[in-house]
């Protein structure tokens, strides 16, 4: 299973970060301070890190230099959000950097997108009577494969990844195709009914009037 760091001084919205990506499938682990998250890194191989910069004992930014000796991608999660700080987290050699506040939905796309970018990627999910092999991209259900394209295959994971979420026609559109949404819904809603069928979830990916999609759970 893909193991990340949470480093985050924020009792609150470390728990919440946790909660939202161990939903998602991921294990997590938090450090409240940098000095307690650098001896997890010593300790412990994880796949990605999510690193506060304004920390207690040592900053974000002392504690990246450690971290690049692991080769670990990381992502840099603050209240610093001007232009500045955003390049001289990058430069710094952070892989992404997202501002506080936050969509949790936005978060679980930066961590996705980077762990795609690092092959880290893996584990299985299971939901309902079906098992997605994220490492194989593969989905069996009783047993039996579903053959999906890649597409649909992200979708899926995408879906099950924010299951209960109503999710914009938008949102769906960037995440998957990784493009700016230009107004027509009709790649998504194609994609959508097949997997629909595919999968028999008619019953399951709801339809949200003037919003999207949602999977319900």
């Amino acid at each position: 299973m893909t193991k990340i760091l949470i480093v985050e001084d924020e009792e609150a919205i470390s728990d919440l970060i946790k909660m939202s990506l161990t939903k998602a499938g991921y294990h997590c682990e938090q450090a409240m301070d940098g000095l307690e998250a650098a001896d997890c890194i010593e300790n412990n191989n994880y796949d990605l890190i999510l690193l506060d910069i304004m920390l207690p004992e040592i900053n974000g930014y002392e504690l990246l230099e450690y971290i690049k000796t692991k080769e670990t991608p990381v992502i840099f999660i603050t209240a610093m959000g001007e232009l500045n700080d955003r390049v001289k987290g990058l430069r710094a050699g952070a892989d992404d950097y997202i501002t506080k506040p936050f969509e949790m939905i936005e978060l679980l796309a930066r961590v996705e997108t980077v762990l795609r970018r690092y092959h880290k990627v893996g584990g299985t999910i299971e939901i309902f009577d079906t098992v997605i092999d994220v490492s194989s991209r593969t989905v069996t259900q009783n047993g039996k494969q579903i053959m999906l394209t890649l597409k649909e295959f992200e979708l899926l994971l995408f879906f099950v990844r924010n299951k209960n979420i109503a999710l914009y026609r938008e949102t769906i559109y960037e995440n998957i195709w990784e493009n700016d949404y230009m107004g027509d819904s009709r790649t998504v809603d194609l994609h959508v009914q097949r997997l629909r069928k595919k999968m028999n979830w008619g019953n399951r990916i709801k339809s949200v009037y003037k919003v999207g999609y949602r999977l319900e759970v």
